[in-house]
């Protein structure tokens, strides 16, 4: 049974499988800093997406394949970032050799890049992140799918992108949560307040999370003090959050409005997600679609 977006977002079990996902992007977080903080901001996610399925073999897009200006223009096409941050964004990834040039095409000119063994391993980690997840909260098998088709994970991923960069939910999930998502690390900060939440009362207009301190965050998180403390001071004016009493000495809340937004935002994602694996795992095209993945040399046969 494939869930709705609507239907997420009206069943309060959902709660603790977005607890279940802040935690474990925390774990992820703690393990590799620097690639987790690929997805810590909207953009930068957007843009991994976006390289990884554009390797992959994006939906409409005529041919498979990742190379500089193909990429800088799927950015600007789709209203994601601008050339030059487009290009940037994909020479870091080349510094930080979680993409890597292959052999040349057809066209002398054009370096082909692909995704390296490790980058290839996070991004299934999060696939597979929200699968269990969605099989936690529903007690499907689409793990146990997965487990007999592993390839099917990459079938997935370029719809998933292309349903995400389409999407005007997770583009624009709300006021206090795009502060923090355009911002630099400002992604996995929420994932960290979100994680703190241990109960949560639906007819209240705040979430109590306990102490919080920034000191903690901005080591954790490498994020300046400044940086900081200039989101949530914007997110305070919004009255999305907030101390209970003396700052940095008592609970802190979040609004109940804030926690909609995310609870929306990892509604949306979800039932994409849960859609795609839907289609995938029971479509009778496997064995055809199994052959375009080995030629990209994914195949872990």
């Amino acid at each position: 049974m494939v869930s709705t977006a609507d239907e997420l977002v009206r069943n309060q079990h959902f709660l603790s499988a977005m607890l279940q996902n802040a935690h474990e992007l925390m774990a992820i977080y703690s393990e590799n800093p620097r690639i987790a903080s690929i997805m810590a901001a909207q953009q930068r996610w957007l843009m991994a997406h976006a390289g990884f399925s554009l390797f992959l073999g994006y939906p409409d897009e005529p041919i498979p394949g990742l190379y500089a200006s193909r990429f800088t223009d799927f950015a600007v096409k789709h209203g994601i970032a601008s050339r030059n941050t487009a290009a940037a964004f994909l020479k870091e990834m080349l510094a930080y050799k979680f993409i890597q040039p292959i052999q040349r095409g057809s066209d002398r000119r054009v370096t082909l890049l692909e995704p390296t063994s490790f980058t290839r391993e996070y991004m299934m980690r999060w696939i597979h992140t929200h699968l269990i997840v969605l099989d936690t909260l529903d007690g499907g098998n689409r793990m146990a799918a997965i487990a007999m088709d592993p390839d099917a994970t990459w079938r997935m991923h370029p719809i998933i992108a292309k349903r995400i960069i389409d999407s005007d939910i997770l583009r624009n999930p709300g006021e206090t949560f795009n502060l923090f998502n355009w911002a630099t690390s400002g992604s996995v900060v929420v994932d960290y307040l979100i994680s703190r939440i241990t109960s949560m009362d639906f007819a209240a207009d705040k979430v109590l999370i306990g102490p919080l301190s920034m000191k903690v965050l901005q080591s954790q998180f490498m994020i300046s003090k400044t940086h900081l403390k200039r989101l949530f001071k914007r997110a305070a004016e919004f009255g999305s959050v907030g101390w209970v009493g003396a700052p940095g000495k008592s609970s802190f809340w979040l609004s109940h409005t804030f926690v909609s937004e995310y609870w929306r935002y990892q509604a949306e994602k979800y039932a994409i997600i849960d859609t795609v694996s839907h289609d995938v795992l029971n479509t009778a095209e496997k064995s055809d679609e199994r052959f375009g993945i080995v030629v990209l040399g994914l195949s872990r046969d």
